[in-house]
This record gives structure tokens, C-alpha cells and sequence, in this order.
């Protein structure tokens, strides 16, 4: 029987599987709630079920740090409990990673030794560029395009890729996600209420708003604690109170992009005024933004379907397809001169 193949996307907050036996694609949180410091007692959506919600000896924690692999042993021990709770999963498959292409050498081949150092024994590890996936699941000609522009909003990262000729001409990480927008909210409801609320209260609060549109009257009333009396309170808050908190993250963003777009080539440039730019990733998902990204950079806008499994189905057509395989490669082939 022929070996399996996976494609993983690993995430600040959610890490997305490409199962090529089953032809299925998963998500799960990449959370882990460790009891008393040193004992896990659940991974995945069980532990980010008890997020803000667990007694003083049970921390849940998030392994990977704006892109990266922060707790390593415990991304490792998170990646095989969650393939095996799969229950298709088998050793001695191969492995396909989207990473980050804006960081050290060093960070990229952590990306690597998750699971070519694992007990899952894999027969074959390869990389790509999670720019590159993204285009391929977007459908684009990555290897004969002369200019594409692609805007990763993810939960603690916006990764914006420059592509032409079938590579990677320009990027760069920013560091800036859908948790900051999230602790702007937080900040000025504090701020403006006097009310303590919770991270996943300020991200309901951002999903349900957005940032564009011409309503300035609606509210949603959100539980918290009222910081004069220490006691839990109500307090409806306003659509407007919440653009103002999530303005400051927009506007570096955007000026991050325009920076990009001011040291492209100009015959990559000219491309992607033709072309545009496009959104991936779950922020992306985000009301208004497409509409807020064109205002603001005069340049057409468009967001993926599902822009959060953009990555990972980019990464199941490179599986899939022969031709598209050559964009994957390993950290151990003898071109990779950083390993040798």
C-alpha cells in the first residue's frame, strides 16, 4: 500500500491537515491545557474549550508565537496526539508543511524537525512557502505569473507575499494578527467602561462588526467585570467604540503594504495593479475589509473562498499534482546549502 501523505498548516491558534488517503481536510485549535506545570491534560478543542475558563492549576497555552514554534517539545506532543485522534494516522508518511518566508533560517527548520524528529517517523518532510500555497489555492498560474500580491491576515501574523515566475520575490512577516485587534478592543472597552472582558468576548465583538460599512448605531451587549465593584456586569458596547479600538492594527498593516508596493520592481508592480491583491487566511474573514484594503491602497481587492483553508488546500493541489510538486523541497536536498 502506497504510503499516506499529509499537508499541515500550522496556525498561531488553529492547525489545518490535508489527509491525502482519506481526500479530507481538518482543523483543530493548536492549544494544550497543562495541570500544575508539567502534566498536559488536554489538547486541541478540548484545551482551547477551557480557555479563560480553568482554575489557577490548569494553564492552557498556544505552542506557536506569531508563526512560529515557541514550545517546541509541546507543538510536537500536540501535532501526534491530534493525528492520532484522527485515527487514520500511520508512520512513515510523508509531509508537507506551508512556512512562514520571513524568518530566520533557524525558525523555518524547527518547521522541519516537529516532524522528522517525531515518532511519527516520517519517510519525507518537504517545505513550501505558505505565499506560494496560498496562490495555489487560489487557483493562480504561480509559475507564469508576472506579478501577484498576497495578503495572509492570520492570528497573530499578516504575511504579505510578492510572487512572480514562480517564486517568492518580496515578503515580509508582520507581526500583527487578529489577536492585537482583539487586545485593542479589550484596551479601550477597559478604557471607555470600566469592564474587564476576555479575549474571546473582544473577538466576538470584531466578528460581529467588521470595519466597513456605513452602520454607527449598533451594539451588542457583553458580559464582564466592572473594575470599581469586582463584581460581573453587563454593558452594551457600541459598533463605533470598536472601530476606533482596531483602527491603530488596520492602519500599520496597510502602511506595511504600501511599503512593500513602493520597493516592488516595476514590472512586477504594474502586474499587480493589473491583477490586485488578494486575502487569505481567518482574518480575512473579517466584514469590511476587503472594502477598507482598496479605499486605502487604490488597488482591487479580493478574498479567497474560505480564506482560512486557502493555505492548506494550496497545499493539497501540490500534493496532488506532479507538476505542482517541484514547488515543495526538502531542508536536506543538496541545493539547501544552510544544512549542509
Amino acid at each position: 500500500m502506497a504510503r499516506n501523505v499529509y499537508g499541515l498548516d500550522l496556525g498561531s491558534y488553529e492547525i489545518k491537515v490535508y489527509d491525502k488517503r482519506q481526500d479530507s481536510i481538518w482543523k483543530e485549535k493548536t492549544a494544550i491545557a497543562i495541570l500544575n506545570d508539567n502534566e498536559i491534560f488536554a489538547v486541541g478543542d478540548d484545551a482551547y474549550a477551557m480557555y479563560e475558563k480553568t482554575p489557577s492549576n490548569i494553564q492552557v497555552v498556544f505552542p506557536m508565537k506569531q508563526g512560529v514554534i515557541s514550545r517546541f517539545n509541546n507543538m510536537q506532543y500536540l501535532l501526534q496526539s491530534l493525528l492520532k485522534k484522527d485515527r487514520r494516522f500511520a508512520r512513515g508518511a510523508e509531509y508537507v508543511i506551508a512556512v512562514p518566508t520571513d524568518v530566520t533560517e533557524v525558525e523555518k527548520k524547527a518547521f522541519f524537525d516537529l516532524v522528522i524528529h517525531s515518532t511519527a517517523k516520517a519517510s519525507e518532510v518537504n517545505i513550501v512557502e505558505r505565499g506560494i500555497a496560498d496562490a495555489v489555492g487560489l487557483n493562480l498560474d504561480v509559475e507564469n505569473t508576472n506579478g501577484l500580491f498576497i495578503a495572509n491576515f492570520g492570528g497573530e501574523t499578516t504575511e504579505l507575499s510578492v510572487i512572480a515566475g514562480g517564486g517568492i520575490v518580496m515578503n515580509r512577516l508582520l507581526k500583527t494578527g487578529g489577536s492585537d485587534f482583539d487586545q485593542e478592543v479589550a484596551a479601550l472597552v477597559r478604557y471607555n467602561h470600566d469592564l474587564l472582558i476576555g479575549r474571546l468576548t473582544s473577538e466576538i465583538l470584531r466578528r460581529k462588526f467588521g470595519v466597513f460599512n456605513n452602520d454607527n448605531s449598533s451594539f451588542l451587549t457583553v458580559a464582564g467585570r466592572d473594575l470599581i465593584t469586582g463584581v460581573p456586569q453587563s454593558r452594551d458596547i457600541s459598533i463605533s467604540l470598536v472601530r476606533a479600538a482596531i483602527r491603530e492594527p488596520l492602519e500599520e498593516c496597510v502602511h506595511a503594504i504600501q511599503t512593500l508596493l513602493d520597493r516592488i520592481p516595476p514590472e512586477v508592480r504594474k502586474a499587480i495593479t493589473h491583477n490586485g491583491m488578494f486575502l487569505t487566511g481567518g482574518l480575512a474573514n473579517l466584514p469590511g475589509l476587503e472594502t477598507y484594503m482598496e479605499e486605502s491602497l487604490g488597488l482591487k481587492v479580493r478574498t479567497a473562498v474560505e480564506p482560512e483553508f486557502c493555505a492548506v488546500t494550496g497545499l493539497k493541489q501540490i500534493i496532488r499534482s506532479r507538476n505542482l510538486k517541484k514547488l515543495a523541497y526538502s531542508m536536506l536536498d543538496q541545493n539547501y546549502r544552510w544544512i549542509n
